[in-house]
C-alpha cells in the first residue's frame, strides 16, 4: 500500500481554505446587506455592523494569503474559530440548524490542517534530534 505524503494531504486542505476565506473575505468587503443580520445576532448595531464588515473582510483575506502562502498553526487555529463561528451565528440568527450543519467544513478543514501541522512538526522535531 502506497503512504500518501502529508504535503500533499496539506495542500489539499490549505487550496479550499485559502479559496473559502477570501471568498468570504471579498463578500465581507462589499459590506453583503444579509451577512448584517448575523452582527446583529451578537449585539451590534445594523449601523456598526456595516462599518465592521470591511474589517472582517480584510481579516478573511489575510487569514485566506497566509494559510496559502505560510500557515501558521496560529492563525489556522484562528480560522477554525472563525469557521465555527460563522456558521453558528446562522442557527442562533434564526436561520435553520442545517445551515450549521451544512458549513462544518468551514471549521472542520482547518482543524484537520491544524492537527496536520502539528503532526509535522512533531515529526520534524523527532528527526532533528535523532
Amino acid at each position: 500500500m502506497r503512504i500518501i505524503h502529508t504535503n500533499a494531504i496539506e495542500y489539499i486542505l490549505r487550496v479550499p481554505l485559502f479559496l473559502t476565506f477570501f471568498g468570504h473575505g471579498k463578500l465581507a468587503l462589499k459590506s453583503k446587506q444579509h451577512w448584517v443580520v448575523y452582527l446583529q445576532t451578537v449585539g451590534l448595531s445594523y449601523e456598526n455592523g456595516i462599518k465592521i464588515m470591511p474589517f472582517i473582510g480584510v481579516l478573511d483575506v489575510l487569514v485566506a494569503i497566509i494559510i496559502l502562502l505560510k500557515p501558521y498553526k496560529s492563525v489556522v487555529l484562528w480560522s477554525v474559530f472563525l469557521g465555527f463561528a460563522t456558521a453558528l451565528i446562522r442557527p442562533l440568527s434564526g436561520e435553520d440548524v442545517w445551515s450549521f450543519i451544512e458549513r462544518g467544513v468551514n471549521w472542520g478543514a482547518p482543524l484537520a490542517l491544524y492537527f496536520l501541522l502539528t503532526i509535522k512538526l512533531k515529526n520534524k522535531l523527532s528527526i532533528t534530534k535523532n
